[in-house]
């Protein structure tokens, strides 16, 4: 048997962010071990340059995920003017800290029109199953439930905007697998309302069902570089709920 954290993404948008291509940014269809490592790792109060302790607790993390609500996907185009001279209040930005935040980087990077699409998925709900391997070192499970209880920081789904509409936390469960612990949470009440729901869940997990297959997934990030790196297997199909 196995600990697993339940949690609940209701959000009115999320981002699971994908491979970036120039300036697009991308969402997938689930979150990924990046997002949670994110996710977690704010809630514990790991800053963005603690690259070590952010990798450690991805190579850990394992996890499933069901969409509950399939929601849409839409698109922000967003310009951004840097230049100091013409935009004045451009010249610092705030964290949710309310610490002072320059812009790094060589001069295109801090002045100039920034231009970006971000991609977001708006009116959707999902449920995830996580745990960790090995399940003694730090931080722990009971850490980590702690810590989403009380977090160090305001917690967002993917992005800053992404502020969630409900807990995050929904609870604890065991169970042989994560499918199983994911699969045994009810539907929500803004679920879909019959049949059964799509899901994610790990590659190496047996599963029987005629609706899984395999598919390689780029997940991971690089801490250090901020780019999304590596390959793995999950499983995609449909579970009840």
């Amino acid at each position: 048997m196995i600990d697993v954290l339940l949690l609940r993404f209701d959000a009115p948008l999320m981002a699971f962010g994908g491979v970036a291509i120039d300036n697009l940014g991308v969402t997938r269809r689930f979150p990924g071990r990046a997002t949670l490592t994110g996710l977690l790792g704010n809630a514990l109060g790991y800053l963005h340059r603690e690259a070590d302790k952010l990798d450690a607790l991805q190579r850990r993390l394992r996890y499933a995920a069901r969409c509950d609500r399939t929601g849409r996907e839409i698109v922000d185009y967003q310009t951004v003017d840097l230049n100091p001279e013409t935009s004045p209040f451009m010249e610092e930005g705030w964290t949710t800290s309310g610490v002072p935040e320059g812009r790094g980087g060589g001069k295109e990077a801090r002045e100039g029109t920034h231009i970006r699409y971000r991609h977001y998925l708006a009116d959707a709900l999902y449920t995830v199953a996580v745990t960790l391997r090995p399940a003694e070192d730090t931080p722990t499970l009971d850490d980590l439930y702690t810590v989403l209880r009380e977090p160090a920081r305001p917690l967002f789904i993917g992005r800053k905007c992404c502020l969630p509409a409900a807990p995050l936390l929904l609870g604890r469960a065991q169970a042989e697998t994560l499918l199983p612990a994911l699969e045994a949470v009810p539907r929500p009440p803004r679920a879909e309302a019959a049949g059964p729901l799509s899901a994610w869940w790990p590659g190496d997990e047996d599963t029987d069902r005629a609706s899984a297959r395999l598919i390689p997934i780029t997940d991971d990030r690089d801490w250090t570089n901020q780019i999304h790196v590596g390959r793995r297997w999950m499983h995609e199909g449909t579970i009840n709920g």
